[in-house]
């Protein structure tokens, strides 16, 4: 990773957490969501630009049994050069330090981004006789 690039531990604000999630291609999440959810981050990294967020990965989860990596992203204008290794590394090995042996690590991987997870030891459920299920709640 070069000069001009930081990953620092933490959180976006909600506006950066909502401008990188959109700049990557990702859903939107309401603001009052995302105001809920980033300070319940297990661990989280930041990675900046001269200064400015371009993409961030979280963990969230229970601390013990469950984990789940979420919000994996890189600005296009800055994909292609290896950075989501960067913020995986520092992800995983903060699990590696803290969680305990006997926690599960789940993640959703879409499209090509499998590889990249497969490089950190991620394998596809169906191998192991699991699917994995979502539901996204209706609006209030």
């Amino acid at each position: 990773m070069s000069d001009s690039y930081e990953l620092r531990p933490g959180v976006p604000s909600v506006e950066d957490y909502r401008r990188l999630r959109t700049d990557a291609g990702l859903s939107d999440k309401a603001p009052e969501a995302a105001a809920i959810a980033l300070p319940n981050t297990w661990f989280g990294v930041v990675l900046h630009h001269e200064g400015t967020p371009i993409g961030m990965g979280r963990i969230i989860g229970d601390g013990g049994t469950a984990f789940q990596i979420v919000d994996i992203c890189v600005h296009p204008a800055h994909q292609g050069h290896g950075l989501g290794k960067h913020i995986m590394a520092a992800l995983t090995e903060e699990l590696e330090r803290r969680a305990p042996a006997t926690a599960y690590v789940s993640l959703i991987a879409d499209g090509p981004a499998r590889f990249l997870y497969e490089k950190f030891g991620f394998a596809d459920t169906a191998t192991h006789g699991s699917i994995g299920m979502y539901r996204f709640m209706r609006g209030r």
